[in-house]
């Protein structure tokens, strides 16, 4: 099984507002940036989606470690989900990206890792940037 990394970071400008992710999937010495906007979205609903498309460019099953800031991704995945999935969602935010996550996970073998946001971590500062350009494209378009 292929042991990829997945950096991912999300963007609202505004909470909602325009709004965009950010990904570097890493493979090895290969890396494949991604990067995606909504027109009216929060920073948690970014944070998330980015986790989902980069798990959606995986052609095959692997040992993904997701890197990122967002402490409500982290624990939502290492702690939380569990127990959102027995209650149905109920009281639980964004329960359609939740309910997407679970599914595109599913091939994969998947552990979640917080670093520190702003704090100079090389891969989170790219996929920052990625995806406040794109908040700010999806700004512009409006």
């Amino acid at each position: 099984m292929k042991k990829i990394t997945l950096f991912s970071d999300g963007s609202a400008l505004g909470n909602p507002g325009p709004g965009g992710y950010g990904v570097v999937l890493r493979y090895g010495d290969k890396e494949r940036e991604l990067s995606g906007q909504e027109p009216h979205t929060t920073n948690n609903r970014m944070e998330l989606k980015g986790v989902i498309e980069g798990l959606k460019a995986l052609k095959e099953p692997c040992e993904v470690d997701i890197v990122s800031d967002s402490s409500y991704v982290v624990k939502g995945i290492n702690e939380w989900l569990e127990g959102w999935i027995k209650k149905d969602f109920k009281k639980v935010k964004n329960p359609d990206l939740w309910q997407e996550y679970i599914e595109v996970a599913k091939p994969h073998k998947i552990h979640a890792i917080w670093v520190r946001g702003h704090d100079g971590h090389v891969e989170n500062e790219r996929c920052d940037k990625l995806a406040r350009d794109a908040a700010q494209e999806a700004k512009d378009n409006l």
